[in-house]
């Protein structure tokens, strides 16, 4: 019988150790990766916050035995892990040290936003920012795509009224300012253009090529891109310094996190701008750089990996999805959550991260490909981990 601790030591400690490293890079701040993992997986404290409550010391004890236990690279603990003992601090003073950043200011006027796709991303995106008195212009391959676009935005508005929370005013107000076409030239005008389209590199690289030529001198050129490389994104237009990643967490009307991401050419103008905007929308916005993952996905797909990995030798799906709910208060079980997320989407950003780290923890667990090739998805196909029929 595998008991709830052994479960948390197996999964929750690697992913911890994982945020340590993070930090320890210098990739992104405490207070990043811990918003990150707070708002983007709904988590009730981020990971660095958990080191401190459990301890330090008893965080790396854990870890070496665990590492002594697999000889797997990813448990051994974090060399920041034994600094700060030896120096008796921790998470919670390192950040109080980096002090509290000046708040974003707008180095570039925002007034007219662009949003190029119609899926339920980017019908999200086009919510957000005209809920926030922003005129946005989206673009789609038909009339039929620009409708539904506002078919979701109606429906969204129309369930908000019924709970209170808006009047049918509002949503006029809102819908007056939205605008769709077919064609790219509509966005001209706009100051920013958030790209929304499918995951292919390609596509991608093409639209950007487009907006290079389309909008005027300075506009921003943003993409809410979960896994592409954006710097080739940039490399793409003539103009590098104004590319910038803008991740939102999908349904993006309700999910708070934004992960700001710059490449080593985005301009500090650019990125102080979209940080101000992600405010003034009223989302949480955190920063990293351009590398496979960013910081959620990063921390999160290999813990679920992991969790699989587990279950191939033998231990229940429902025991480890009971565990983890009970030890770390996470919302979701990790078969629950590769359910909701689709096995699919899981798979590919798994390969993504192993492919970037080149960590043989991070190679996708025989288990998840199985389901992939067998269509169990999740629950977009009514059978995954779990079966929903």
């Amino acid at each position: 019988m595998t008991s709830s601790e052994q479960i948390f030591n197996t999964l929750v400690l690697p992913y911890l150790n994982h945020a340590v490293r993070t930090y320890e890079s210098g990739y992104a701040s405490v207070g990043d990766i811990d918003a990150a993992m707070r708002f983007g997986c709904g988590y009730p404290k981020g990971p660095l916050t958990v080191v401190d409550e459990i301890g330090v010391a008893e965080v790396r004890d854990r870890l070496a035995a665990r590492y002594a236990e697999t000889g797997d690279h990813l448990h051994e603990p974090a060399g920041l892990l034994d600094k700060l003992v030896a120096e008796g601090r921790s998470f919670a003073d390192e950040a109080a040290a980096a002090g509290d950043a000046a708040a974003p200011e707008f180095k570039h006027d925002i007034g007219k936003v662009g949003v190029v796709g119609t899926g339920t991303m980017a019908s999200g995106i086009v919510q957000v920012f005209a809920q926030a008195g922003y005129e946005v212009i989206f673009v789609g391959r038909g009339q039929d795509k620009l409708d539904g676009v506002i078919g979701y935005i109606t429906n969204n508005l129309d369930r908000a009224i019924a709970k209170g929370k808006g009047t049918e005013g509002d949503k006029d107000a809102l819908l007056g300012r939205l605008t769709g076409s077919t064609e790219r030239e509509a966005l001209g005008g706009v100051d920013i253009v958030v790209e929304a389209i499918a995951e292919d590199l390609e596509l991608k690289l093409q639209l950007f090529r487009d907006l290079d030529r389309i909008c005027k001198p300075g506009a921003i050129l943003a993409t809410t891109t979960s896994s592409l490389p954006i710097t080739k994104l940039g490399e793409a237009t003539g103009r590098p310094q104004d590319v910038i990643g803008m991740h939102f967490f999908n349904p993006a009307p309700v999910m708070k996190l934004v992960e700001i991401i710059t490449t080593s050419a985005t301009s500090a103008d650019v990125d102080e701008t979209v940080r101000a905007l992600t405010a003034n929308v009223g989302k949480v916005g955190v920063s990293a750089g351009d590398r496979a993952g960013f910081i959620v996905n990063l921390l999160l797909f290999p813990y679920l990996n992991d969790a699989v990995r587990l279950a191939e030798g033998g231990v229940e799906l429902a025991t480890i999805d009971a565990a983890i709910k009970e030890t770390a208060g996470f919302p979701m079980g990790p078969f629950e959550l590769l359910d909701v997320v689709g096995n699919d989407v899981s798979l590919a950003i798994q390969r993504e991260l192993y492919g970037e780290f080149g960590e043989p923890g991070f190679e996708p667990a025989a288990t998840l490909v199985a389901k992939v090739e067998a269509g169990e998805l999740g629950r977009k196909t009514k059978k995954g981990f779990h079966d929903y029929a």
